[in-house]
């Protein structure tokens, strides 16, 4: 949990620790400034000493910035050696660079460079490391020498260019050519041929161009008697020494090569391996030697050589150089990628060699420059790595003096107090709108974490806290402070619960969008880095945080809430809702969070929320029937427009519930009945508000037929609403319900409150929609009947008996044949025929007029009796039509008898206490071979009919039994189903007999049906002591077709009816493959 804003933050101990150090150096800085001075920089220390530490400026005093001029002009105006191959090689482009790196003026810098001029020159030197040779002559009897060197430089004199093996022998050696006070000796390496030496010296010259290093090696030789020698002889080899010292005097040494090389072909650093040269031609092969060059000064003249270590001078160059590099980059609006230009290069190698500076102070140097830089330019930190590394590399404690420890501590110090800074305010200071903040925040953890894991910082700051540590803290301050930063900034300027609310919810956004970011960026460098999980801590901090501010303000605003509240309340609450969703699962933490519960806060707002969600769903509702024209949206689309809207009004509606998911089962009980009982009476509004529009637009037609039109229309609409309103406990997720509130309703109170009103609903739309058939069926007839009314008593008056009768028989086979052929064009519209049905009806009972008109064996010709199955049919739903197939089928298959495609046995019982469906699958007999091995690989598949009286039990099959034309199956299935579908006309158990195949589809051995009304069992309440075996013969289906599904296959809007058709078709194709031929 975060620490209580209330008190004041604590500083980390490193940075309490780069506080005491600048407060110490800022005392000393004092006690040496005049009293005027001081009081300035009493300002400088309360600044640096605020909670928001500044860093370090990287700007010389105007006497530092002369004094380091001085001492860059010295380096380039007294350069030694031949240049680098990357360096600049010209004075004056190095002159002009420094003059633009200080920024100074023309005529000051002509000034400055000629006060240099006049300085001193420094003494020049040439520090030479004898490091070792190989490859030497053996001068001893015993094949080995005992070689030292004598060196030193040679004024006056010069030597012949060219490469060492065609430079002329050089018969002179150093003892003879350099006074004996200028000449140095090594030690003495005996009785070798690969002497190591490692030593270094440091020879002064007064002009390079005429002066020359001379290095040779000897032999030392000392007396011994003749008797030693013999005792080291090992060969005639070492004979011929013997005999060849004989001649020499006692004493002297062996010559075994020389090294010459002119001062001016040097480079400003050598490290090479440079072949002896001989003497005479008597061995031209005499060895190599490693030396290694630096051409340095001594007793520089300029006032920071005096007054200042090396170091701390080849600092403050580095510094400034590197600065004004930077800036350069920055002002062409580039990044500066740590590499420096070739002049600035030049000018470092030139000071740092001859400045003498070792590696180790070098690398330091830059550590303490490229940090303080670090502080206050922007440039990659991964710049810091290389000092880093070549520190560590080289790190003795013991080489540096207390005030270069307590320097480089300091740096330490201040460097990670930045960093943590940085890291504090990582989501300002790396924002994810540049492209590569990432990166350069990786980059920086990985310098700090190489820093902390350096020797001298474990060695100098060894009272510092571990690394991971002081950046979780620094992490945990800086989300406390972007909240509160972001707070201040959402801060309504006025007054209000509105505003306030509308401020609290941008705050939340932004929240919820900072925790994305911590997910999927932030969190994996920290992850990889440190092994910090950011994104759990911030979501700890933050969550707390905002937790505090909702309550607060759901407590403020009070009861009664105002719809607009409400809705700002609503908002708020979704918020909190996506929050807590980002945040670990309550079964994966070890905490309770602020947010837990929060939703108790919103309860007083939710009447208000409900009565939003009627209100803002009856106003759509109203508006869609008042702009609803009443025609349907396409060929087959049969609704209008209001019904594609009130749709969607539901839609939101059970949007607006899942939104909503209030935590508290009892609770969210009540509010989805809240739920169903407005949209059922969202749904009895709009039958009643479609039917007002259906008059207002009927009342100035004329046509009668465009108002049946329009009340057709409304017929379908209502039936549209229906099947919405159905899908209600799908959108409600009544199931999920039902499992959270099973334990706290009473047995039967989900069922009695919710499927009532959704019954009650249903029930109501059905009567509106029978209403509205009842009506159309009047207006279709109501202009035949008085045209009949009228004419037939005028005829009645005016004829016969006998001819009245004719006319009457012609007048009713003409009235059929005109039905029949509405009813041919009509066949597929179910409202159509059900008009058409109904007129049939009443013309029937006109013509036979209570037994003075047509009697019924007139009426019921062939031709009535066609039509009125034909309409029976069409006006019946596709469900009703499924239904009426099953019928023909179960009729079809009591009518077979002959098992010429074979038969099944089974036996099938239902348990009312269990409301299940027992069936034994015993056998099958005399199937047909359909595979070409003359056999049948067969299974059956059990199938309750129709689907739609069974939708949630699906298909069971047996064990398939390979090559048997009389499978013994015994196997029992069990079907949950409760008894009222089962009763129904149609309603069968389907066994399906197929012939397994494995590369195509499966055969059709035939098909069975079993009527479930007289399944034992099921019309009493006494369980079946034992059921009876049933023998069903196999059948195909109607080879021609059959009419119910030549009907439903013209409904092409009906997906279900389609759907149907398609198997059925599926099957009938089986058959016909494997139809009986005659004879068979």
């Amino acid at each position: 949990m975060a620490t209580s804003l209330s008190h004041p933050q604590r500083r980390p101990p490193l940075l309490r620790q780069a506080i005491k150090i600048r407060r110490r150096r800022v005392r000393d800085l004092q006690d040496a400034l005049p009293p005027t001075t001081q009081e300035a920089s009493k300002d400088t220390l309360s600044f640096h000493l605020a909670p928001q530490i500044e860093p370090p400026s990287h700007h010389f005093s105007p006497e530092e910035r002369d004094l380091l001029y001085e001492e860059a002009l010295y380096t380039v105006l007294h350069r030694l050696g031949q240049p680098e191959p990357n360096h600049v090689t010209k004075a004056s482009e190095l002159l002009g660079y420094l003059q633009e790196a200080f920024q100074l003026q023309p005529e000051e810098h002509q000034q400055m460079l000629q006060r240099v001029r006049e300085l001193e020159r420094p003494v020049f030197c040439l520090k030479a490391t004898v490091k070792q040779a190989k490859g030497i002559l053996g001068k001893d009897v015993s094949g080995f020498s005992d070689p030292y060197c004598l060196l030193g430089i040679e004024q006056g004199v010069g030597v012949p260019g060219g490469s060492p093996g065609s430079r002329r022998r050089q018969k002179a050696v150093v003892r003879h050519t350099i006074p004996e006070e200028q000449t140095h000796r090594t030690q003495v390496v005996n009785q070798t041929l690969n002497p190591v030496w490692d030593e270094t010296f440091i020879l002064e010259f007064e002009d390079i161009t005429n002066a020359s290093f001379r290095l040779d090696m000897w032999d030392l030789d000392t007396v011994e008697s003749v008797r030693q020698k013999l005792g080291e002889l090992t060969d005639l080899h070492g004979l011929r020494r013997i005999f060849k010292e004989a001649r020499k005097d006692k004493g002297q040494d062996d010559f075994l090569g020389n090294v010459v090389l002119r001062l001016q072909d040097l480079h400003c650093r050598e490290d090479q391996w440079y072949p002896l040269e001989p003497c005479t031609e008597t061995y031209p092969d005499r060895g190599q030697c490693h030396l290694q060059f630096q051409l340095i000064h001594k007793r520089r003249a300029t006032a920071a050589s005096r007054s200042q270590p090396s170091y701390t001078v080849h600092r403050h160059l580095l510094q400034q150089l590197v600065s004004h590099e930077v800036t350069q980059h920055q002002a062409g609006s580039t990044s500066w990628d740590g590499s420096l230009s070739p002049q600035a290069t030049t000018i470092l190698f030139l000071h740092a060699t001859q400045k003498d500076l070792s590696d180790f102070h070098q690398s330091m140097a830059q550590w303490l420059a490229y940090s303080r830089l670090y502080q206050s330019l922007e440039f990659p930190s991964s710049c810091l790595l290389h000092p880093i590394t070549s520190m560590e590399y080289q790190w003795i404690q013991g080489r540096l003096k207390a005030e270069q420890l307590e320097e480089l501590a300091t740096s330490f110090t201040s460097l990670l107090a930045y960093g943590l800074s940085l890291i504090r305010r990582f989501r300002s200071v790396f924002p994810l709108s540049v492209s590569d903040s990432p990166s350069r925040l990786q980059s920086l953890l990985r310098v700090l974490v190489q820093m902390c894991k350096m020797k001298a910082f474990g060695e100098l700051c060894s009272d510092s806290a571990p690394l991971p540590q002081l950046v979780m803290e620094a992490l945990r301050t800086g989300t406390v402070e972007w909240f509160h930063l972001k707070q201040q900034h959402h801060q309504p300027m006025v007054q209000g619960m509105l505003v306030a609310g509308k401020a609290l919810l941008n705050l939340v956004q932004d929240v919820m969008g900072d925790l994305h970011q911590c997910q999927r960026t932030w969190n994996k460098i920290f992850q990889n880095v440190l092994k910090i999980d950011l994104f759990s801590m911030a979501f700890l901090e933050l969550q707390w945080l905002v937790a505090k501010r909702a309550q607060d303000h759901t407590s403020a605003v009070g009861s009664p809430v105002s719809p607009e509240m409400g809705e700002s309340l609503f908002q708020l609450y979704i918020s909190l809702k996506e929050l807590c969703r980002l945040g670990p699962v309550p079964l994966d933490r070890d905490r309770v969070l602020a947010l837990d519960s929060f939703h108790r806060w919103f309860q007083p707002a939710i009447p208000s929320w409900l009565q939003k969600t009627y209100s803002v769903a009856l106003e759509r509702v109203q508006r869609a029937v008042q702009m609803d024209k009443l025609v349907p949206l396409g060929e087959l689309t049969k609704h209008s427009t209001s019904a594609v809207d009130l749709s969607t009004c539901f839609a939101q509606i059970s949007h607006t519930a899942r939104q909503l998911d209030w935590p508290d089962p009892e609770e969210a009980f009540m509010i989805t009945v809240k739920f169903v009982e407005d949209t059922c009476r969202l749904a009895l509004v709009y039958c009643s508000l479609i039917k007002a529009r259906a008059r207002e637009l009927s009342a100035g037609q004329k046509d009668q037929g465009q108002a049946a039109n329009m009340l057709c229309v409304v017929v379908n609409d209502m039936e549209q609403l229906r099947l919405v309103i159905g899908k209600l406990p799908a959108q409600l997720a009544w199931e999920a319900l039902e499992q959270r509130v099973g334990a706290l309703l009473e047995h039967g109170q989900l069922q009695n409150t919710l499927h009532a009103q959704l019954q009650g609903a249903l029930a109501g739309l059905g009567h509106e929609i029978c209403t509205g058939v009842r009506t159309l069926a009047e207006q279709a007839i109501l202009p035949l009947m008085k045209f009949l009314e009228v004419e037939l008593c005028y005829m009645n008056t005016n004829l016969v008996q006998e001819n009245f009768n004719s006319l009457l028989t012609l007048l009713w086979t003409h009235t059929l044949t005109v039905l029949a052929e509405a009813s041919a064009s009509q066949r597929s519209s179910s409202l159509a025929s059900s008009r058409l049905k109904v007129a049939l009806q009443n013309l029937e009972i006109c013509f036979h007029a209570e037994g003075c008109g047509l009697p019924p064996e007139a009426l019921h010709t062939a031709t009535f009796q066609a039509l009125q199955r034909d309409l029976e049919l069409q006006a019946a739903s596709s469900r009703e039509l499924i239904q009426k197939y099953f019928c023909s089928r179960i009729q079809q298959q009591v009518e077979t008898t002959s098992e010429e495609l074979g038969a099944v046995t089974v036996k099938a019982s239902y348990r009312a206490s269990e409301q299940k469906l027992h069936v034994e699958l015993l056998s099958a007999s005399g199937l047909r071979p359909l595979d070409s091995n003359g056999s049948s690989d067969p299974f059956v598949q059990l199938t309750l009919e129709p689907r739609h009286e069974f939708p949630e039990l699906a298909p069971r099959e047996t064990q398939k039994h390979k090559k048997d034309l009389h499978p013994l199956f015994d196997e029992t299935f069990e079907f949950l189903v409760p008894a009222e579908p089962c009763q129904k006309d149609g309603s069968c158990l389907l066994l399906t007999v197929l012939d397994h195949d494995t590369l195509g589809a499966d055969d059709l051995e035939g098909e069975a049906f079993l009527p479930l009304r007289g399944v034992p069992g099921l019309t009493s309440s006494e369980e079946p002591s034992e059921a009876p075996q049933m023998r069903l013969p196999l059948t195909y289906p109607a080879p021609n077709g059959d009419p119910i599904l030549q009907l439903l296959e013209s409904r092409k809007g009906d997906r279900e009816a389609q759907a149907f058709v398609r198997l059925r078709r599926q099957r009938a194709k089986q058959a016909s493959q494997h139809a009986l031929r005659p004879g068979q």
